[in-house]
């Protein structure tokens, strides 16, 4: 992958951001310091991200693409009265792989989790 000013913004945007944005959210952000940048520009870089291991796509369920930049093993949280997504501290499960691979004919490489339920701020509300 050849280096690309607006690839390392986006990049370094993920890896500076906890909010798990989406692209739109990325393009607005960049904008400001780069009013060049397009939109097709950020979902090129951030799938080619994707694609490398540069960055997760995550899909929450509210129909558009969220991405972080901390791609090591970790668990997310989704809260069901305002849609945010956290991270979760947690120590990643890995006999979850072997459990499931039990009953399983396949190879299973890794897992994905979210978690549900109401954040903090939420239920203090």
């Amino acid at each position: 992958m050849h280096y690309s000013k607006q690839r390392e913004a986006v990049k370094h945007y993920l890896q500076s951001h906890t909010t798990h944005p989406t692209a739109e959210m990325v393009y607005q952000d960049l904008k400001k310091t780069m009013p060049n940048i397009s939109l097709g520009t950020v979902y090129r870089n951030l799938n080619l991200l994707v694609e490398h291991g540069d960055a997760l796509k995550l899909n929450i369920g509210d129909g558009t693409d969220h991405f972080d930049g901390v791609t090591d093993p970790h668990y997310h949280f989704i809260c069901k009265k305002c849609n945010r997504l956290f991270d979760l501290k947690m120590k990643r499960l890995e006999h979850i792989d072997s459990l499931a691979s039990i009953e399983f004919d396949g190879e299973i490489d890794g897992h994905i989790v979210y978690f549900h339920g109401i954040c903090s701020d939420c239920k203090e509300n």
